[in-house]
């Protein structure tokens, strides 16, 4: 196999298998071991790969309440509201939009109530303009990744 598309096919492996060995990249991949642990330095040196984590059901360890937060912010005040969300243990996703509110936040609660009152905490702050809270009531896809495009003409 030539290196041609190598690291997408490398980055694409390891999504279907986080653990997999170096040795079955390789084998997988028809290239040494040696090519693969270098790539793989280089993906992670370039931060392409992050890391490699878990992948968590929440609901299965009892967050089963899953709220989309989406908040105004006033505009100075938008990197201490967003730090302040993505500090939070509960919060899994944190982003800047554009649109009618400047953010959004996903978050994942044991219950109604114990979403309720963080919420409530957060809007204290008086730099939050406005609020819209939805509860998801069921996640059709959630934490997908998806494989990246190999060029094989």
């Amino acid at each position: 196999m030539t290196y041609e598309n190598l690291d997408a096919k490398l980055v694409n492996a390891l999504l279907g298998d986080g653990r997999a060995s170096l040795r079955s990249l390789a084998e997988e991949l028809d290239v040494s071991v040696t090519t693969i642990s270098n790539h793989l330095s280089d993906l992670e040196e370039e931060g392409v790969i992050e890391g490699y984590t878990p992948r968590v059901n929440y609901d299965a360890v009892g967050y089963d309440v899953t709220a989309v937060i989406q908040l105004q912010v006033e505009g100075n005040a938008l990197p201490d509201i967003t730090d302040t969300l993505r500090d939070h243990r509960q919060m899994t996703s944190v982003y800047e939009v554009t649109g009618d509110y400047d953010v959004i936040a996903i978050g994942k609660f044991k219950d109604t109530d114990g979403m309720n009152d963080q919420i409530k905490q957060l809007l204290t702050d008086p730099d939050i303009k406005a609020s819209n809270t939805s509860v998801v009531l069921n996640a059709v896809s959630e934490n997908e990744q998806f494989e990246l495009e190999v060029d094989d003409s």
